[in-house]
């Protein structure tokens, strides 16, 4: 049996319990024949590079898995028939990684370090501080700019 990854795209309009059972089905098609799935991570909802089939958001998943050619070629005629997946793209590999993947490390790495929500709207400073609009100083008079530079 060889190493796979497999990066699922489903739908932005589907809920997360249907995206999870849309895993679901292909990690049974993959462990029906002695298959086993090392890594299963649920990305979230993420912006696409470009539009497809009128969606400008998906549900990403990360799949790494040990598998025969046999079932990876029916889970993916499954997700090619699924009308919630947009897309999916499986790639064979040399090792099996176990640890969290790239994606998902900086996001805990970033939720960490924003101390999990976030900056509050308080910690901006006091109003008077930040101008009439609330997001930067006055401005300041501006210097008349004569455009018309033409001499004759």
């Amino acid at each position: 049996m060889a190493n796979y990854e497999t990066v699922l795209i489903a739908r932005q309009d589907v809920s997360a319990t249907q995206v999870e059972s849309i895993t679901d089905l292909a990690q049974e098609i993959l462990t029906e024949d002695g298959g086993r799935i090392a890594r299963r991570e649920y990305w979230g909802l993420r912006g696409l590079a470009f539009r497809i089939k009128k969606n400008r958001k998906g549900h990403y998943v990360l799949l790494n898995y040990e598998a025969k050619a046999e079932a990876v070629h029916e889970m993916e005629r499954r997700m090619r028939l699924h009308d919630d997946v947009l897309r999916y793209m499986t790639v064979r590999t040399e090792d099996l990684p176990e640890e969290p993947s790239v994606v998902l490390a900086r996001r805990d790495e970033r939720d960490r370090d924003r101390g999990g929500r976030g900056r509050d709207r308080d910690d901006r400073g006091p109003r008077e501080d930040r101008g009439p609009r609330g997001d930067r100083g006055p401005r300041g008079d501006r210097p008349f700019r004569d455009n018309d530079s033409s001499e004759d």
